[in-house]
């Protein structure tokens, strides 16, 4: 692929503007009259809390079925995305940056006391504009930041089934193709079926809204969380049994330590006293969790998200360091991110926290790191 047709390829078309907008309308309709789970928020400064109404998985399941119609019926081509991508990834990149110029503009001029909508600007417009100044902005009702991350990871998803019925157009479908698609969707239905775990994660509780998390939901994870689809539609990639079994142990053990960790913290917020492996919790400060998981490792879960990670790589061989982008991007991203949760803990809890990494004194990876 030369320098002129992929900058050729990224020229958005109307089509790409069509195709996007369609998607968040659905989005936007479906999760406001679906049936789903209200689920409440955590406690902000003020008193007050958000709840977000979990019915991503109906939406997904629904949104999945009418594509499959609508295939069916030649009102839509399987392989619309797949044909689109370069298009669709520039489209959402503007739209991504046009979104935070509203964003940014609506915040400045909030006069919101309440902790959701109160603008937090520092006068540095470059740390204003990637963090952000309001922590739950809305429109029309919807809470922008939780309808953005499950805008990226369904995404994802429809990204994912597109580069796979191309595979099958092309005749170039693999059991390396399969397995990333396995392991992907299994992920991401597992996410909507624990939608509400997510609603006591840093991204939701702590960090305000800006591009990083814009730009990060709308286009990095389904853009390059699926890098390995699309690499894998032009690389042939012959895996023994040994190493397909060794992949899918790395997918079983990251889900695990991923699922487990953010399920005890989910259920420690809400039930205080709830068992943990069959044992009282161990509390610091009757604040900190310091048993299961996460009496292992300070940030368990990261190490469950890179061996998960990991395992959506690992299908495509070891021939190639592309496929390998998103492992590597999430590792300095996830370390980048414990150093500023750290850094935030120990400034809100103070003597706890220190007792806590006395206890608990590693941070990701134990007995490494």
């Amino acid at each position: 692929m030369d320098l002129g047709f992929l900058l050729q390829a990224l020229i958005p078309s109307w089509n790409s503007v069509a195709v996007l907008l369609i998607f968040f309308a659905y989005l936007a309709i479906a999760g406001s009259i679906l049936p789903g789970k209200l689920v409440p928020g955590v406690t902000l400064q003020d008193g007050s809390r958000l709840y977000y109404r979990c019915n991503g998985l109906r939406a997904l399941l629904l949104l999945v079925g009418l594509l499959g119609i609508g295939s069916k019926m030649n009102f839509v081509s399987p392989t619309v995305i797949s044909n689109r991508g370069l298009e669709l990834l520039s489209t959402t990149f503007i739209f991504s940056f046009l979104t935070m110029v509203v964003l940014y503009a609506a915040g400045c001029r909030s006069c919101s006391k309440g902790s959701s909508l109160k603008p937090h600007i520092t006068g540095n417009l470059i740390h204003d504009w990637w963090y952000g100044i309001q922590l739950n902005p809305q429109f029309m009702g919807i809470d922008l930041k939780f309808f953005f991350v499950r805008a990226g990871m369904m995404g994802w998803l429809i990204i994912n089934l597109s580069v796979l019925a191309k595979s099958v157009q092309d005749g170039s479908l693999s059991q390396s193709m399969i397995l990333y698609q396995l392991f992907c969707a299994f992920y991401i239905l597992d996410y909507f079926v624990h939608e509400e775990y997510m609603t006591s994660t840093w991204d939701i509780i702590a960090e305000r809204l800006g591009f990083m998390l814009v730009f990060g939901d709308l286009v990095w994870i389904p853009f390059t969380f699926s890098i390995q689809g699309w690499w894998l539609l032009n690389n042939k990639v012959e895996l023994t049994t040994a190493a397909a079994i060794a992949n899918c142990f790395v997918f079983l053990i990251g889900y695990l330590v991923f699922r487990g960790a953010n399920k005890q913290k989910h259920i420690f917020k809400q039930n205080p006293k709830a068992l943990i492996w069959g044992k009282p919790p161990k509390v610091i400060g009757g604040k900190l969790l310091a048993s299961g998981y996460w009496g292992i490792a300070r940030h368990s879960n990261y190490l469950g998200d890179l061996l998960l990670a990991l395992s959506f790589s690992l299908p495509c061989g070891l021939s190639s360091p592309i496929p390998y982008f998103y492992p590597i991007y999430l590792f300095i991203l996830l370390v980048w991110r414990e150093r500023r949760d750290e850094a935030r803990c120990a400034e809100k809890y103070k003597d706890i926290w220190a007792e806590y990494c006395r206890l608990v004194p590693w941070r990701i990876f134990p007995y490494l790191y």
